[in-house]
C-alpha cells in the first residue's frame, strides 16, 4: 500500500505484513518493514471480491464536518468493479497506456448502481489532516503558502484521510478471513475471458496520442479546480509535465515526473450534476468517470528512473515511485484529510499495483486495500534503466498482474493477449504466484 495509505491505517498494514510473511515463502527476507520472498513476473489476486458496505461522502460543508451514509457492494470484483482510477507517483515515465472492457465501447454517464463503491486508499504522500497549530503548507495559484492551522472542526484526525472513518458500517479485515463473506471458493476460477476486449482509452508519449482519458492532479486553485483552508487542493487538470495545475485538459509529456508529482489518469468523460451519474463529489473540484464494471484491463509501459535522494518522512517520499488504483470516489471528494471525507477507511478499495516502499529499492510489491485485505511478498524488479510493459486485468473474482514481452503491442483489441495473461498465471510456478485472498487459502 506505500505511501499513499494513510498512517491511520497504521493496524492495518501491520496485518497485512503478517499475512505477507506467511504466504508459502518459507524464508522471506525483512527490509526496513517490509518482507520480500522472490522475484516474479507475474502476481495474481484471488477471492478480491466480496460483499459488504462502506461509507460513501454525502455533502463536504465548509465547516470540515463531513457527512456519510452506508452503501452496499456485492460482485466476484466488488467493490473495484466499481468506478476506479488510477495513479503514478514518480520518479515515474509513462511511455504508453490502454484501457480495455469486453464488448463495446464503454456506456457513458450510466446510471448509478444501487451497489455504491466502498474501499479507498489514500496515499500518504499528500497533505495530512493538521491538528490545530500545525504548519500548513499548500499551493494556490502555482504559489507555495503556508499557515497555521486554526481550524478544529469536528475533531478530524490527525492521520490523512486513510484514517478511521466515523460511523463505519464494517471492518477492515485482512487475507485468510471473511468478513465481509467473499464471493469466492478455495479454488481460484479458470474460466475464460470474455470474447473481444476492446480499447477505450489510449496515450501514448511519443506521437502526444491521447484519446478517451484525462490526465488530472492534486493543483486545485491553479487554473482549474478549487482550494479553501478546510479541504487544501482539489483535483485539478495535470499540466504537461505533471508538476502543477492547468486550465483545461492537457496531454501529459513524454517526460519523467519528479518523486512530488503525483498523476491521476480518469475516463474523458465528465460527471453530471451533483449526486447524479457520479454521486456526490466536492464542490469545485474537476470531476470526471473512472474506468467502469466488473471486467477491465489496463496495459502500461513505463519506467521508473532512480534519481537517488532518499526521505525520512512518510509524507514526503522521495524515489518512491508507484502505480495504484483508487476507487474514483476518493479522488473526487477527498484523496488526502480527514478520513470521514472519504470512503477509504471503511472499505472502497484501493489496489497498489506496482510500488516501491523503501527509497531507492530495486523492488516493488503489489498490495490490496479494503474490506478484503492482502499483499503478496513477491516482488516485480524495479524497471530502473529500461522500460517494461505490464498489464493487469481484473476479471473474473480475479486481479491478474504481468509484465509483458516487449513487443506487446497497445492495439484497439488486444482478446488474444488478455486471454493469455489470465491462462498462464492461475497457478503457481517459478515465475508466477497466486495470493488467496479472504479464506481462499494461503497464497
Amino acid at each position: 500500500m506505500a505511501f499513499h495509505h494513510l498512517f491511520a491505517a497504521a493496524a492495518l498494514l501491520a496485518t497485512i505484513a503478517s499475512a505477507q510473511d506467511s504466504q508459502g515463502c518459507s524464508s522471506p527476507t525483512l527490509f526496513e518493514g517490509n518482507y520480500y520472498c522472490s522475484k516474479v513476473d507475474a502476481i495474481t489476486y484471488t477471492g478480491v471480491g466480496g460483499t459488504g458496505s462502506y461509507n460513501r461522502v454525502t455533502d463536504m460543508p465548509s465547516s470540515g464536518s463531513c457527512s456519510s451514509s452506508p452503501s452496499n457492494y456485492s460482485g466476484s470484483l466488488s467493490p473495484l468493479d466499481q468506478e476506479v482510477s488510477l495513479h503514478m507517483r514518480g520518479p515515474f515515465q509513462l511511455l504508453e497506456f490502454a484501457a480495455y472492457s469486453p464488448g463495446g465501447p464503454v456506456a457513458r454517464k450510466a446510471k448509478r448502481s444501487d451497489h455504491i463503491h466502498r474501499h479507498a486508499h489514500h496515499h500518504a504522500r499528500g497533505v495530512r489532516a493538521r491538528g490545530v497549530g500545525d504548519w500548513v503548507t499548500a499551493t494556490i495559484d502555482g504559489e507555495v503558502v503556508s499557515w497555521i492551522n486554526e481550524y478544529n472542526g469536528g475533531a478530524a484526525p490527525t492521520a490523512s484521510s486513510g484514517g478511521s472513518a466515523s460511523a463505519s458500517t464494517s471492518t477492515s479485515t485482512t487475507a485468510g478471513t471473511n468478513n465481509p463473506a467473499p464471493l469466492t471458493s478455495s479454488t481460484p476460477s479458470t474460466g475464460s475471458s470474455p470474447q473481444n476486449w476492446t480499447r477505450q482509452a489510449y496515450y501514448d508519449a511519443a506521437t502526444q496520442t491521447s484519446q478517451g482519458l484525462v490526465f488530472l492532479n492534486h493543483y486545485g486553485g491553479t487554473g482549474s479546480g478549487v482550494f479553501d483552508y478546510v479541504y487544501g487542493n482539489s483535483l485539478s487538470y495535470s499540466s504537461e509535465d505533471g508538476t502543477t495545475g492547468a486550465s483545461s485538459p492537457q496531454t501529459l509529456a513524454s517526460t519523467t515526473l519528479p518523486s512530488s508529482a503525483e498523476v491521476v489518469i480518469m475516463t474523458d468523460s465528465q460527471c453530471g450534476a451533483q449526486d447524479t451519474d457520479c454521486g456526490y463529489y466536492r464542490p469545485g473540484t474537476v470531476a470526471y468517470h473512472g474506468f467502469n464494471g466488473p471486467a477491465k484491463a489496463f496495459f502500461f509501459s513505463f519506467q521508473m528512473p532512480n534519481e537517488g535522494g532518499t526521505s525520512a518522512d512518510i509524507y514526503d517520499p522521495i524515489n518512491m515511485p508507484a502505480l495504484w488504483m483508487l476507487n474514483a470516489l476518493i479522488p473526487r471528494t477527498l484523496q488526502y484529510g480527514s478520513a470521514d471525507c472519504s470512503c477509504w477507511t471503511s472499505g472502497c478499495g484501493e489496489f497498489d499495483i506496482f510500488e516501491v516502499l523503501t527509497s531507492g529499492y530495486h523492488k516493488a510489491k503489489s498490495t490490496l486495500h479494503g474490506n478484503v485485505a492482502g499483499g503478496s511478498s513477491y516482488w516485480f524488479r524495479r524497471p530502473e534503466e529500461i522500460s517494461i510493459k505490464l498489464g493487469v486485468v481484473l476479471f473474473d473474482d480475479n486481479i491478474h498482474v504481468k509484465v509483458l514481452d516487449a513487443d506487446t503491442d497497445f492495439d484497439e483489441d488486444v482478446s488474444g493477449v488478455i486471454e493469455e495473461i489470465i491462462q498462464s498465471t492461475m497457478a503457481d510456478s517459478g515465475t508466477v504466484t497466486l495470493f488467496r485472498l479472504a479464506g481462499a487459502g494461503s497464497g
